[in-house]
């Protein structure tokens, strides 16, 4: 039996990009991102730390840790989800960013949740 079925994430992403804060001609970009973690386990979860690898278009890479996501170490139930929105910025008009989640099952069990990677993007500079 996969125990790790126990534990199963779904991790939607959405992004967007802020003009208004942004400053290209500083070589600033800023973008929000929307994620929806929604628990599809058998078990609640909670969410006690992040890890990111935040790409830009020159291939500089930053990575950022920390605890929870927005202030929160949200405990999400089987069947339910969290979103929250945050957001980054690059010094290109476009990069990516992927990493993971760090949980911890009603149970003690820890496991990482992985963060598909996604595009960040100022509207039409993608063909």
């Amino acid at each position: 039996m996969d125990e790790t079925a126990d534990y199963t994430l779904e991790i939607q992403i959405a992004t967007r990009f802020l003009p208004e804060e942004s400053a290209p001609e500083d070589d600033r970009y800023v973008f929000a991102y929307t994620i929806r973690i929604r628990n599809l386990g058998r078990y609640a979860a909670q969410l006690l730390d992040r890890h990111w690898v935040i790409t830009d278009g020159n291939g500089h890479v930053e990575e950022v840790r920390g605890d929870g996501v927005v202030g929160e170490q949200p405990r999400i139930e089987p069947g339910d989800q969290f979103t929250y929105t945050s957001g980054a910025v690059l010094e290109t008009a476009v990069g990516t960013m992927e990493g993971s989640y760090g949980m911890v099952g009603d149970d003690g069990t820890r496991f990482d949740a992985p963060i598909p990677p996604f595009t960040l993007a100022v509207p039409r500079t993608l063909h």
